[in-house]
């Protein structure tokens, strides 16, 4: 037996359906889940006098008292006293138990008991004397208690939830979260509808403004019920189906509707057009979630879900507006099914919490989309569409931008074709991930392209664009690799300005790391570029990258461009030594080389394959500036397409020789050069010291010049001039005749 003590006059208080002895002490323990009731309680309670004209029901027969001898030793455990205690001691346990599974009904019930007796509950039972009950407090306590636990309840669920909605960094995650965190938590279904388009920023909507359907979820899926689902899934329309989901009561059990939502989910409609000053306007302009079964719902709903929707009656739907940071975004419909009880006043708070934070983050979702959209279609602008594809060298590249968090980078590539059949191959890095950033490797970019056009040394285009990027700012520095091929000596010319160095894979399958000058950074400044020039041996391949390729977090960068070399390596001996691997097929197998964890940066990759051009294949030579240079130029043109076997391409090659060289003698004061380079093309370049390049215009009838480039336009295939340090170098591309015997050319058999 436990005792109870209190500073109060009286009989201590016992369980519920316990008694009281003479001594103020109760003859049971207290227990199963029950608080004791207060003194003072206790004490009235006590000081009840006998209910003797009440009937005794025999569910609340009291047991002997302690002076009829209860409890002495010696009693038979089957004494009356005793049996009577257990068996309210059962009872209690059951109903116990049965309070705990339904706390809900409890809670109600209690409330409607408080608002017909006009306290928190029944105080008194049927019984007299001292064995009167006290059922009134332990229900108020009980009460107060499932209220509360029921407001905690709510708490941590918006807590949950809108911390759930906060993961995603998308709309559509964010979206998803919504309707996991609700579903089946807080409603049996929800459709989410959203602007379409999404206004982003400050952007004013132009038209109606319509809402899409984004996404539905709901509890349980239609193949649940073979019955009614099988039955509304053959009908057509949204309505089809709609009365084999109605309860006994007529309610709607929009769980056994048919799958013919556009995310086939939920009936509803999948475009909405808000009119202006209607019911779903207004709703929305209000922006506080409103019960379905409020006037202003109910002329909205039907509105938003199509006219042929049915909508659960009572408070079993709420329609939650979505609004951002400016305007309303979007609306949220959380559904329940009659099976569960009715929203509550305090569930359209927790609507409102959950469409705040759902419609912010829609809107970070939103404007980080568009800025990563913009700043990635900013750096692939300013990347190359496709690489040319110059004489003596094959190019290949790829570009992967890092993480999905930083899309956007600084790094790029570039080829440029120069005069004399050469190339210049650029790679470089802009530090940082931002729009700023791919706007300043934009801008390098531009000045690396025109100061290659200028036909700079490496050395001298490294320091010009230094020279920019201390003009865009003190703390813009990039890293870039500038080399210049020359197919006719089969030499490459490389300078370096803080760059990893490149990796020259040799036809017999040995790969090494070149050794280049670090030097600075670009945007250092007061700093030399040192310049090497190194042998370019045909069927080499050259690979230039950035240092998202060879560094991250697992890795320094020598341990990677180890990696990086070696890989290339094993690639050249699968592939053969004989020949060496395909390019786009070894820059796919470059990157394979990357880990999980090695994308922390973008990578930029250009691959150069040196094919170069054979001695035989080129003629030179020297012109003074004289009246006589034509006629030289054009004998000596005749020799070569002789000696190449090319003769069918005398009469346009000297035409065309003869009228750049005559405007070349008439401005250069040193002696011009004159060049025949036979690849798949005849090619002819003639240079001269007099930087004014050339320009086509129409001559008049009366004048006895002008006519030479219009001809050189009309008969070549290509034609161009390009400014050096040095003058200028104009060039023209014949098309070889077809081979005999090859396809299409004369004689040569039909393919059938």
């Amino acid at each position: 037996m436990t005792e109870y003590p209190t500073s109060q006059e009286g009989p201590q208080p016992v369980a519920s359906g316990g008694r009281t002895d003479e001594s103020g002490h109760g003859t049971e323990e207290l227990g199963h889940g029950k608080a004791p009731l207060p003194a003072a309680e206790a004490v009235r309670t006590h000081a009840q006098p006998q209910a003797a004209d009440l009937p005794r029901p025999r569910a609340t027969a009291e047991a002997p008292s302690a002076s009829d001898g209860a409890g002495e030793p010696g009693d038979s455990p089957a004494g009356p006293g005793q049996g009577a205690a257990r068996v309210r001691a059962g009872r209690d346990e059951a109903a116990a138990a049965e309070a705990g599974s339904a706390r809900t009904r409890d809670g109600e019930a209690a409330r409607e008991t408080a608002r017909e007796t006009g306290r928190p509950g029944s105080a008194s039972g049927p019984g007299s004397g001292t064995s009167g009950t006290a059922h009134g407090p332990v229900s108020g306590i009980g009460v107060d208690a499932t209220i509360a636990r029921r407001e905690g309840d709510r708490l941590r669920f918006v807590g949950a939830a809108t911390r759930r909605i906060a993961r995603g960094i998308d709309l559509d995650e964010i979206v998803l979260g919504l309707c996991r965190a609700t579903v089946p938590t807080f409603s049996d279904a929800i459709l989410v509808y959203l602007r379409d388009p999404l206004p982003v920023g400050d952007e004013r909507p132009v038209g109606p403004v319509v809402l899409r359907l984004r996404r539905t979820d709901r509890l349980r899926p239609i193949d649940e019920f073979t019955g009614a689902g099988a039955g509304a899934g053959a009908g057509s329309g949204a309505g089809a189906g709609t009365v084999g989901a109605m309860t006994p009561d007529g309610e709607l059990d929009f769980s056994q509707l048919a799958l013919v939502g556009p995310q086939g989910d939920l009936p509803a409609a999948e475009l909405c057009e808000i009119r202006p000053g209607g019911a779903l306007a207004e709703v929305l302009r209000g922006v506080r979630p409103v019960f379905g079964s409020s006037a202003a719902a109910r002329a909205a709903l039907p509105e938003l879900l199509g006219a042929e929707h049915p909508v659960p009656r009572g408070q079993r739907a709420i329609l939650a507006p979505l609004r951002g940071r400016r305007r309303v975004i979007g609306a949220a419909v959380f559904l329940r099914t009659p099976e569960r009880p009715a929203f509550e006043t305090n569930d359209l708070l927790v609507a409102a919490q959950l469409a705040t934070h759902t419609a912010l983050g829609i809107d970070k979702a939103v404007l980080y989309g568009r800025e990563a959209y913009i700043a990635d279609e900013l750096q692939r602008t300013m990347l190359p569409d496709s690489l040319p594809q110059p004489t003596g060298v094959r190019l290949a590249s790829r570009y992967l931008p890092a993480a999905e968090t930083a899309r956007v980078g600084g790094d790029w590539y570039d080829a440029i074709p120069l005069p004399g059949s050469r190339v210049a191959l650029v790679v470089g890095d802009v530090m940082g991930h931002s729009m700023t950033s791919a706007a300043i490797m934009g801008q390098l970019r531009t000045t690396a392209q025109t100061l290659a056009q200028l036909d700079l040394p490496p050395a001298e285009v490294l320091h010009h664009l230094d020279e920019q990027a201390q003009r865009l700012g003190s703390d813009r520095m990039a890293t870039c690799l500038y080399a210049v091929y020359d197919p006719v000596s089969h030499r490459i010319t490389i300078a370096n300005a803080g760059h990893p160095p490149p990796v020259l894979l040799h036809l017999g399958g040995r790969a090494e790391v070149l050794r280049v000058p670090p030097g600075a950074p670009i945007g250092v400044g007061g700093v030399d570029f040192e310049a090497v020039e190194l042998d370019a041996p045909a069927g080499a391949t050259l690979v230039l990258y950035t240092d998202g390729l060879v560094e991250s977090r697992l890795r320094d960068v020598w341990t990677g461009i180890e990696q990086l070399r070696e890989r290339l390596a094993t690639t050249a001996q699968l592939t053969g030594l004989d020949h060496p691997p395909p390019l786009e097929a070894l820059c796919d197998d470059i990157l394979d080389m990357l880990g999980p964890g090695d994308r922390d940066d973008d990578i930029a990759l250009l691959a150069a394959r040196f094919d170069g051009i054979a001695p035989s294949d080129v003629a030179y030579w020297f012109l003074d500036p004289e009246e006589t240079a034509p006629g030289r130029a054009r004998r000596f043109a005749r020799r070569a397409l002789a000696r190449w076997g090319l003769e069918e391409l005398e009469d346009s090659l000297e035409l065309l020789v003869s009228e750049v060289v005559t405007n070349a003698v008439r401005y250069a004061e040193r002696p011009v050069t004159l060049r025949l380079l036979r690849t798949d093309v005849l090619r002819c370049e003639v240079g001269d010291d007099s930087p004014q390049l050339p320009r086509q215009r129409r001559a008049r009838d009366d004048d006895e010049g002008g006519r030479g480039l219009f001809l050189v336009n009309r008969m070549a295939r290509r034609w161009g001039a390009t400014r050096l340090s040095s003058g200028k170098v104009v060039w023209f591309e014949l098309a070889l005749p077809p081979v005999p015997g090859a396809p299409g050319a004369p004689g040569a058999p039909e393919r059938r």
